[in-house]
């Protein structure tokens, strides 16, 4: 076995531990923004959610960027042409974040230091995107197929967690209520 997928095989178990092992969303997606820039060798990872709405992309994670590039100003579906590609179901590559038209913040990445950067969706069932994962490069850089695979399998993995912490929070407000009716109803 390769060194690289060794190091990928790991980020996968570290992934799925934290997964199992906790329904706190924050945690398990810097978690995973951790584990997959290290074992993809970049610069940074981050993880956008979807509004509401579906008019911007809302921090949902983030590993090995600044706080002022981090508060650069919101990512808006309208502005940001790579993620509209990439909510569609497609992964998107850019060589060069601070000359590519389809980066919405050339200056910011350029202060930063992300010169090559990979977005794809976070999939629900392989029908809705629910948010992006990108990793940013601090040098000029193609991703392998096996790369950007990688990426997509982590993605998911985040969207599989950021859902079952939804449908865990969903019963735990069901179950409150049900016991709330059940305790009114036997005091009266």
């Amino acid at each position: 076995m390769q060194e690289k997928e060794q190091t990928y095989y790991r980020a996968l178990y570290e992934a799925a531990r934290v997964i199992n092992s906790s329904l706190e969303p924050s945690k398990v997606l810097n978690t995973i923004a951790k584990q997959t820039a290290s074992a993809m060798g970049v610069k940074a990872c981050t993880l956008r959610l979807l509004d509401r709405q579906g008019e911007y992309l809302l921090p949902g994670a983030s590993h090995g960027l600044s706080q002022a590039y981090l508060r650069k100003g919101k990512v808006a579906l309208s502005g940001s042409k790579l993620d509209k590609v990439a909510l569609s179901g497609e992964p998107v590559y850019i060589q060069c974040a601070a000359t590519d038209p389809r980066f919405q913040y050339p200056e910011a990445a350029k202060a930063e230091g992300i010169v090559s950067l990979l977005v794809v969706p976070l999939m629900l069932e392989e029908k809705k995107a629910i948010g992006v994962m990108r990793v940013y490069s601090d040098v000029e850089r193609v991703f392998s197929a096996d790369e950007t695979e990688f990426l997509t399998i982590m993605a998911n993995l985040s969207a599989i967690a950021l859902e079952n912490a939804r449908l865990h929070q969903t019963l735990k407000s069901d179950c409150e209520l049900s016991a709330a009716y059940q305790f009114q109803t036997f005091e009266d």
